[in-house]
């Protein structure tokens, strides 16, 4: 039985929910102004971590997706930190893809292998993070809604989840994050920051993925409110964030589609003068494009609004 005065995770996320969220972190921000790093993928053919490294570098990029690579393989894992240190180029992030809450047992407990594997190679790299969802209850679709995605028992599961992988682990160097989804804890930066508090561990941090917040019209339409609410919250804890654009197809329920950044309603100037504060240059990386040609023009486009709202893109 816990001590008297010691909250239980579920009687502190309870508490939580009644206290304003903001008023959880201190109002401390970064005062001067931190260059963004920018990355994307690449589409070299090679697996050489000098040639990938280096064609960051050709394509101005100062943040990278990890290059593949196994924990198993030591010499690739430091072939692959020295290239892109030599260039320059911050590992952004090694994804670790699976359901941490998957309903069927077995299942569960690979994907927890895989996951505590994933962020062990984060660490071995030098990656500024490990970064999957908190996963869901739903039996057929890894990352699909269910019911029970924003109960108190998936809480405190997410909870135990982080705990479980970051103890696995002892990483010295990269943290573990989830990212905010539209059907599952958590979908806002209010409900993000209580994990962090219930979790309260340093290796834990925070990944923004704004546009995966973004799933009522008010929010939608309000894009620049709510990416700097999510930046008031959760500031000081973010390692990484992923560059998206939204549009809104008519249709007679909300249908919102990810498109190449510029092309639709998201507005990169609060991103990017909130990401200047931080305290540190964080990554922003560029994600599910389909070619190169796409890739570079939302490159551009971020590159635009940079140099209009004079945040250095280093």
């Amino acid at each position: 039985m816990p001590h008297p005065i010691t909250p239980t995770r579920r009687q502190f996320a309870r508490a939580l929910t009644a206290v304003p969220a903001a008023s959880l972190l201190s109002s401390a921000q970064g005062s001067g102004s931190q260059p963004v790093l920018l990355g994307a993928p690449i589409f070299l053919k090679t697996e050489d971590p000098t040639q990938l490294a280096r064609e960051h570098t050709r394509l101005g990029y100062r943040a990278a997706y990890c290059p593949n690579a196994t924990l198993a393989d030591a010499a690739r894992c430091k072939a692959i930190e020295d290239a892109f240190a030599k260039e320059g180029v911050a590992i952004a992030e090694v994804g670790a893809w699976k359901n941490m809450l998957a309903p069927d047992a077995a299942e569960r407990k690979a994907n927890m292998d895989y996951i505590i594997d994933r962020m062990a190679l984060a660490d071995a790299v030098g990656a500024r993070c490990c970064v999957t969802i908190a996963g869901s209850y739903n039996p057929k679709v890894w990352y699909g809604p269910h019911p029970e995605n924003f109960s108190f028992e998936f809480f405190d599961a997410t909870v135990e989840n982080v705990r479980k992988v970051i103890e696995a682990v002892k990483p010295k160097r990269a943290k573990f994050a989830i990212e905010m989804m539209g059907w599952c804890i958590p979908s806002g930066p209010e409900e993000y920051l209580r994990l962090v508090q219930a979790i309260n561990h340093p290796a834990f941090g925070v990944h923004i993925d704004v546009c995966n917040g973004i799933h009522s019209p008010e929010r939608y339409y309000n894009n620049a409110a709510f990416t700097r609410s999510c930046f008031r919250i959760l500031g000081k804890h973010v390692v990484s964030v992923h560059a998206k654009d939204l549009q809104w197809l008519p249709a007679m329920q909300i249908h919102f589609v990810e498109v190449v950044p510029g092309t639709g309603d998201y507005d990169y100037r609060p991103l990017l003068t909130e990401m200047a504060k931080l305290p540190q240059p964080t990554p922003l990386m560029l994600e599910h494009l389909k070619t190169a040609e796409e890739y570079a023009q939302g490159v551009e486009h971020i590159r635009k609004v940079a140099g209009e709202s004079r945040v250095r893109l280093s």
